[in-house]
């Protein structure tokens, strides 16, 4: 049998380790699911398992991965982790327990598996047989160990590890070692939901199968983060080929000066002479996810080319080690790569980009030619390749969890593997996923997203919602949220309507770049043509329109509120931007408001800013006049809970119905379990009330 082939028939026989009850103390895991009448809810959503992180045995023979289970009544997740047979076959739980097994790889020929567990108290680095048995501890780093990435001989290991980095009140006065005050000098204090008071580094380890030694900061003493926070990873580490040397990616500035630029690099660390050496100097924006070509003369990263701007096209780069040369392989490709990973023949890479509305996988050759590899109404979200004729990665749809496929690169084929979610999904009724091309008020074409409610009878009527992406800068693609989830919108009885309005990847930087400095411009109009060509269909109820979002989205249901014209009849916000001048000096990456803002509020003579902040929504509340719910995390430091605050209070003082839901223990996103039923609960209860009066009562019950 050809090991190599990955097409055979997808099996889905699984073979568990243990058997979770559910119960309050036990082990969190697969639950059986009930749904009905074919109709998603919250609960339904939240007892998907979450497939993530394949990794292809040595022999390429298996396929391991994890998958994480929610329970509501423990408020808390588990992710245990999985093998099966690259053809799909035998799939088995090789862990069962309470603590959560990441970053798992094979190690010894596939003999082993290496992974982080947080059993002893924080967590570490383990390693277990390849069935799971005698797993046990190899790491005892003070701080944690965060991230790990084995050399190619397996005689050292990459780690991520935390250092100090600023002052606590002790330090500076020893007596007062109770007090909580932060004694704060510079910017990039704060990051997205944390104090920064350590950042990440770099450890190298000698292994010999069983113990960690000489371990080595390969950045001590330098201020610097390695990998970048807040979402930076064990993708920001290459070890080359020969074991000799390890790339790293890092942004080597603090304070004021890191807040307002993206210029990081990629450092090559040797471990012979200890010495490091910047192989992109000169390259002024995000340099990232460097990857070695199998046979070590090549090095490929994505490079964005200007300094400040986060969004910028993420280019394809291959640098020639020998020489030092570099191309740029996506020059005449106007699309970002998202991910890369090099072909077993070291010819041409694979990248997965956004592309029209949806995440694809693309073949980019050596040569600069660009072939594309898969197509449909879905997103991929990973790369392993195999083989010429086996990849195996993930996918993800408005209408499906990720899981496990695999993707012949030559005839095209895809087949499912892991089939993790099908006892649910064969039990659900989705909606309707229809592309529509809108026109624009400046005559371009917009692909618009529509969800139709399961069961759509198009001789009825139907309340409607607008959904506002965030980013400002992030495609609406084929995406699955366990949060703002357009199908379970749709299971609620409501057409959803999601434009890729001007800002968003998939459609080139032109498309793409218009947004910066245009906060409240074409923008808003994108989202009103949508708006307006839906409601000419009968069977959309014109009169019961929402309009939803989170982030920059919050920040568009900001502003539709004072500008819709009587076209919506209830909004909700998730930590959106309500005043441009307050969001500007309480954010923390300043490059970010510097460039999509166009500048400073107090630069009178920039021309760009004067005209973003004489959009905020908070200069329009005169204006406001439909139902608002604003939902907002204390954790946020992106974008303050202030905010929300402060619309709200806006709000009531303006005699507008308006709710607040406020998370003390969340940040930018809603991650608890019981945090997110309750999110959920109060985002469909406030649309009940507003977009189908007929249903409601006096006190409306939280939907379920």
């Amino acid at each position: 049998m050809n090991k190599l082939n990955c097409m055979m028939m997808a099996g889905t026989l699984l073979v568990t380790a243990c058997q979770p009850t559910g119960k309050t103390g036990d082990i969190i895991g697969k639950q059986p699911v009930k749904v009905e009448n074919g109709i998603m809810t919250t609960e339904v959503l939240m007892a998907f398992g979450r497939v993530s992180d394949p990794v292809v045995s040595p022999d390429k023979s298996k396929i391991l991965f994890g998958v994480t289970y929610e329970n509501v009544e423990q408020n808390k997740s588990n992710r245990e982790l999985f093998v099966m047979d690259i053809d799909g076959q035998n799939k088995r739980q090789i862990t069962c327990t309470p603590e959560s097994e990441g970053n798992a790889v094979w190690i010894n020929g596939g003999k082993q598996i290496a992974y982080l567990s947080g059993k002893s108290g924080d967590s570490q680095l383990w390693i277990m047989e390849a069935d799971g048995s005698n797993a046990r501890q190899i790491s005892h780093h003070e701080k944690g160990v965060h991230g790990f990435l084995f050399s190619p001989d397996e005689k050292h290991i990459l780690f991520i590890g935390n250092v100090k980095y600023s002052q606590k009140a002790s330090d500076i006065y020893p007596d007062l070692d109770k007090a909580t005050g932060r004694v704060i000098d510079d910017l990039m204090y704060k990051h997205w939901d944390e104090w920064v008071e350590e950042i990440p580094h770099p450890y190298i380890a000698s292994f010999d199968g069983k113990a960690l030694s000489d371990i080595v900061d390969i950045m001590e003493g330098e201020p610097y983060e390695s990998p970048m926070k807040p979402f930076g990873g064990i993708e920001s580490f290459a070890w080359t080929p020969d074991s000799k040397a390890v790339a790293y990616t890092s942004r080597k500035k603090t304070g004021l000066e890191y807040s307002i630029s993206t210029n990081s690099d990629i450092y090559l660390y040797d471990l012979g002479s200890k010495q490091t050496r910047n192989l992109t100097e000169g390259m002024m924006g995000y340099d990232t996810t460097p990857a070695f070509s199998p046979d070590g003369k090549y090095m490929a990263w994505g490079s964005m080319e200007r300094d400040g701007y986060e969004s910028d096209k993420n280019r394809l780069f291959v640098m020639n080690m020998a020489t030092g040369e570099k191309q740029d392989l996506t020059a005449d490709f106007d699309y970002s790569t998202d991910e890369l990973a090099w072909a077993p023949d070291g010819q041409s890479l694979f990248i997965r980009t956004a592309y029209q509305g949806e995440v694809h996988i693309f073949r980019v050759g050596l040569d600069k030619k660009i072939e594309q590899i898969t197509t449909g109404y879905y997103d991929y979200a990973s790369l392993a390749p195999v083989s010429e004729t086996c990849l195996i990665a993930m996918r993800h749809s408005l209408s499906q969890p990720d899981e496990i496929y695999s993707v012949n690169p030559q005839s095209k084929e895809v087949k499912e593997l892991s089939f993790e979610n099908k006892d649910i999904l064969d039990q659900l009724t989705m909606g309707k996923v229809e592309e529509r091309w809108i026109t624009t008020t400046d005559n371009k074409k917009m692909l618009t997203w529509i969800v139709y409610p399961p069961h759509f009878d198009p001789s009825k009527k139907y309340p409607a919602i607008l959904y506002c992406q965030g980013g400002p800068q992030q495609a609406v693609s084929q995406f699955w949220s366990y949060r703002w989830n357009l199908q379970l919108m749709a299971a609620n009885g409501y057409i959803v309507i999601a434009p890729n309005r001007r800002g968003l990847y998939g459609f080139g930087q032109e498309w793409l770049e218009q947004i910066s400095g245009d906060y409240g411009g074409q923008n808003m109009k994108d989202y009103l043509s949508a708006t307006d060509e839906m409601k000419k269909e009968p069977y959309v109820d014109g009169d019961h329109m929402g309009a939803v979002g989170a982030s920059y989205g919050g920040f568009s249901v900001y502003w539709l509120a004072g500008h819709h014209q009587k076209r919506f009849k209830a909004f909700i916000a998730h930590a959106g931007i309500y005043n441009l001048e307050q969001q500007y000096v309480e954010t923390e990456e300043m490059w970010f408001a510097n460039w999509d803002m166009g500048g400073a509020p107090w630069d009178k003579t920039n021309a760009t800013a004067q005209r973003t902040f004489a959009t905020s929504p908070h200069k329009f509340v005169d204006q406001w006049d439909t139902p608002i719910l604003i939902t907002h995390g204390e954790y946020d430091f992106r974008i303050l809970a202030s905010q929300g605050m402060s619309a709200f209070n806006a709000a009531k003082l303006r005699g507008v119905p308006a709710e607040m839901l406020i998370f003390p223990d969340e940040n930018h996103w809603i991650l608890k379990p019981q945090n997110g039923v309750l999110w959920q609960r109060i985002f469909f209860r406030w649309l009940d009330r507003w977009l189908k009066p007929q249903t409601q009562t006096e006190n409306p019950e939280p939907a379920k």
